[in-house]
């Protein structure tokens, strides 16, 4: 059966996760997270896990999706910060 909640919801998770992939491969192909603060890695991080649990009680796919892997996104930036930190 077709949902156009679900295909708006959806498309809008597409849009918004490629939309962070640029920066992503930016930092991984420079090694380097110096523009990101810590505070925007946590905060952003925090609301995005939140997101992904709110998604999980609903049953949305494209909450729990989207928000799940700009999560492991944002991880990843964090990771490398904080390697970045460690070889200065």
């Amino acid at each position: 059966m077709f949902d156009l909640t679900e295909l708006v919801g959806s498309c809008a998770a597409v849009l918004t996760t490629l939309s962070f992939l640029p920066q992503v491969f930016r930092t991984w192909s420079t090694g380097s997270a110096h523009d990101f603060s810590w505070i925007w890695v946590i905060g952003f991080a925090s609301g995005l896990f939140l997101w992904l649990i709110y998604g999980l009680a609903l049953s949305s796919v494209p909450l729990v999706g989207a928000n799940g892997l700009t999560l492991a996104l944002v991880l990843l930036i964090g990771f490398i910060k904080w390697r970045g930190r460690l070889s200065v």
